[in-house]
């Protein structure tokens, strides 16, 4: 079942370009479902429209990113809601409750001058229709479940370390069950070790909701330990989407072939080779498939024509000339 149908979207950056209005081109066309109760990642160098693309599948378009075109609907218990023909209100309705969101840094949401109890409680207070009897200990065992000392509440922000400011981000996440979590490069500022323990907690809580989380972050190493199915993006598009497992033992698109190639291995001694060349500005990009000016098997057909992202397998898309 799908709980997120993207239909066709364009979402852009309004720029001024030697003194003219000019458009990058960060998510383009781009087409794919969601499901219910899965934690789908989604992959690629920077700049090629991830961050982007969660933007715009929580309704953050302000400017210079607006909405070009396109549909984004939501299962919303049963009714089909199209995000990009409602209005403000309706859309922070949605929010905390059905949708919610973890950024790239935790000190960009959690208020410096307030306790964390405060900022609970705030979410709580937000959600009016939101009813819970006993509000204190709601909060205090949520903090627990997420591996947090209740005593965690009554500090302040500087006051944590950069790991549990983040727990702390996902417990604010997660307060009211929402349905589909975005999460946008969560874990990018952790050490190693951190990162790996929120890592564990998030597939927890994803187990235990039964709900949906779409990941953004360039590591492919933190794909594979996590994620159900994987998308990944090139230049504005995607070019390939599968089960992760399947994408990492047999990639079809040639950029993903040379994402996973470029992981270290252990015991493997062989040097790693990464993607030739650099991504192509989305101010101006390559006509055809994007990827050609830095794709091995590059023919004319890639050079004038834009691939469509097509069904080559069971659940396995890829949008390729070499297999249409």
């Amino acid at each position: 079942m799908n709980i997120l149908e993207i239909n066709n979207l364009k979402a852009y950056y309004r720029v001024n370009v030697n003194s003219g209005i000019n458009f990058v081109k960060a998510v383009d066309g781009v087409t794919f479902s969601v499901h219910n109760n899965e934690i789908l990642g989604i992959a690629g160098e920077s700049g090629c429209g991830k961050s982007t693309l969660i933007k715009a599948l929580y309704g953050l378009f302000k400017p210079p990113l607006f909405l070009k075109s396109g549909q984004i609907v939501y299962d919303v218990h049963g009714k089909k809601i199209d995000i990009t023909k409602v209005d403000t209100e309706r859309l922070r309705d949605l929010y905390w409750t059905f949708l919610s969101y973890i950024p790239q840094s935790s000190m960009n949401v959690l208020n410096p001058t307030m306790r964390i109890k405060d900022q609970l409680l705030a979410i709580i207070k937000y959600r009016a229709g939101y009813e819970i009897k006993d509000t204190k200990s709601y909060i205090e065992e949520h903090i627990t479940n997420l591996g947090l000392p209740v005593e965690v509440l009554n500090s302040y922000p500087h006051q944590l370390s950069g790991g549990m400011r983040q727990r702390v981000t996902i417990a604010m996440a997660t307060l009211l069950r929402p349905s589909i979590i975005f999460a946008d490069e969560f874990t990018t500022a952790l050490d190693v070790i951190v990162q790996r323990v929120i890592l564990q907690l998030v597939k927890r809580l994803q187990k235990s909701l039964k709900n949906t989380i779409i990941m953004v972050t360039h590591d492919m190493g933190v794909h594979a330990e996590i994620t159900d199915r994987l998308l990944v993006m090139y230049a504005g598009n995607v070019v390939e989407l599968a089960p992760t497992e399947e994408m990492f033992e047999s990639p079809i698109h040639p950029y993903t072939y040379h994402l996973i190639q470029s992981l270290p291995r252990i015991g493997d001694k062989k040097r790693r080779t990464g993607v030739g060349g650099s991504p192509p500005s989305l101010l101006n990009p390559p006509s055809g498939c994007r990827f050609h000016p830095r794709c091995p098997l590059c023919t004319d057909i890639c050079k004038k024509k834009v691939p469509q992202l097509i069904e080559v397998s069971k659940n396995h898309y890829v949008a390729c000339h070499l297999k249409q």
